[in-house]
């Protein structure tokens, strides 16, 4: 049966989960075992937070010392009827995939970048803010290309037949980027955990609580401009997994309006 809780009770529950130190983690072996003990300690069924009364609300939780990027908003570039991704990127500037004649055909592409707005790639992408457009772009600079890619730059070349920009330019517009992760983006209680091992036990020590407010796209474009926004491709020839908008989990309380220490 849902447990519906108000806003005020899954504080103090929190709380209580804080003052209990560390705890056991019993499902070895689950990569987001930090959530599950949670959620299990919380008696919350897993990924169906309720709270009555007071909109919208999602529960994160990360291990402090986790580097890892998480996924924001999956969202392919536009123009969308263009499919940039597949019809463009993959076969006039991808490469042998590794595997290759091996798990995959001998011809299998791939198309694999993930890339900010702070610096090129080592194979000359970049992400910018096209202010007057009003659009985040993808934009490519053969200069750029290091050297090691020089033989991948040559077939760019045969292919497209310039080493000019992306054309077209992949872009998603900032009003429908703002109305997609406005949505996406809950409120959310945002729990930070410590991890310790004994033997061969891993224990979770819930004590950093922040409630995050109000997705703020200002906090979006300025962490985008910082470099800590990253735009993932992820595509081969026989499968592409999506474009996705990341962020290291720490950066996350940078997206919203009114950030609060529990």
């Amino acid at each position: 049966m849902l447990q519906v809780y108000t806003k005020d009770e899954l504080i103090e529950k929190l709380n209580n989960v804080r003052n209990m130190g560390w705890i056991e983690n019993t499902r070895p072996g689950n990569a987001g075992a930090v959530g599950n003990i949670l959620e299990d300690v919380l008696e919350i069924p897993e990924n169906n937070l309720a709270i009555a009364n007071s909109g919208e609300w999602e529960l994160k939780s990360r291990r402090r010392s986790s580097t890892a990027l998480t996924t924001l908003l999956h969202s392919e570039p536009s123009p969308r009827n263009a499919r940039l991704v597949p019809s463009l990127l993959l076969p006039c500037y991808g490469w042998a995939h590794q595997k290759a004649g091996t798990e995959h055909p001998d011809t299998e592409m791939s198309f694999r970048q993930t890339i900010n707005c702070k610096s090129h790639s080592d194979r000359g992408f970049i992400v910018r803010i096209n202010k007057k457009e009003s659009r985040i772009e993808v934009s490519f600079k053969a200069s750029e290309v290091q050297e090691h890619h020089r033989d991948w730059l040559d077939s760019v070349i045969e292919r497209v037949g310039h080493s000019g920009e992306l054309d077209p330019v992949p872009y998603w517009g900032i009003r429908d980027l703002a109305a997609r992760l406005g949505t996406k983006l809950l409120n959310c209680f945002f729990v930070s955990a410590d991890v310790k091992r004994e033997g061969h036990k891993e224990y979770y020590k819930y004590d950093e609580i922040l409630m995050l407010e109000k997705f703020s796209m200002d906090g979006f474009l300025k962490a985008l401009q910082d470099g800590l926004v990253y735009v993932d491709f992820d595509a081969r020839t026989g499968h592409n997994h999506g474009t996705k908008f990341r962020i290291r989990s720490s950066n996350v309380p940078l997206l919203y309006e009114n950030v609060r220490s529990i």
